[in-house]
């Protein structure tokens, strides 16, 4: 029985680096050993709850629950897909990774549960929603940018803004900060822009190279 068990552990923990590795090879914010624990840790707590109170099953007084524990991994698992979450400047990154995560955990569960086939056949179904979808639908939708530059001309901005708009981007917001006073003043500007394109980086470099009083920071 416990070699089963070990044998539970193990699956999970393969199955779990597998999507973590596509992650990782993503670079996203949480790579193969996320994942491997999360599902080691997972299939652990489900074998707990089925057979880690077996010795108390039978006795007088005694009234077991085997979900409450497997309940719990749920619950938990929400607290890190969170950390994986970032809001930037209206833009939401680390999303896809949370729900892997999520997906991860259940995974864990149903090796944990000894059932295999269903944990295969769900991380091929996963790696085919990360890697397969991404690239058959790579063209659709929108794919934003965050543009940070600066300039001593204050009008800058608006210019930019309305070039951009004109070309085939979106411009969603801006945020300008001044630093300094009078003609030294500094202006120091954020824009998240969308655009249907996904290799509109080299463009927008170019359209910020046409004027001399801006000096870019960062396209994101």
């Amino acid at each position: 029985m416990t070699m089963d068990f070990v044998l539970r552990l193990v699956v999970a923990g393969i199955l779990g680096v597998l999507i973590g590795l596509e992650r990782e090879y993503r670079a996203k914010e949480a790579g193969y050993r996320t994942h491997f624990l999360v599902a080691v840790g997972s299939a652990l707590l489900m074998i707990v709850s089925q057979h880690g109170f077996d010795g108390m099953i039978g006795k007088e007084g005694v009234g077991l629950d085997p979900s409450r524990i497997a309940a719990q991994i749920v619950t938990g698992i929400g607290f890190i897909g969170a950390g994986t979450i970032i809001l930037n400047r209206q833009i939401v990154r680390g999303l896809t990774t949370a729900a892997g995560i999520w997906a991860t955990a259940g995974i864990g569960m149903c090796a944990g549960a000894g059932m295999y086939t269903l944990a295969i056949s769900a991380t091929v179904l996963t790696l085919i929603g990360l890697e397969l979808l991404s690239r058959l639908f790579k063209n659709l939708g929108l794919k934003s940018f965050i543009i940070e530059f600066s300039t001593h001309n204050k009008d800058i901005p608006k210019i930019i803004s309305s070039s951009l708009t004109k070309g085939e981007f979106m411009v969603v917001s801006y945020q300008m900060d001044e630093r300094g006073t009078g003609d030294t003043a500094t202006f120091d500007v954020t824009m998240v822009v969308k655009s249907k394109r996904k290799d509109d980086e080299a463009n927008l470099i170019a359209l910020l190279n046409d004027y001399e009083d801006v000096v870019v920071r960062r396209i994101e």
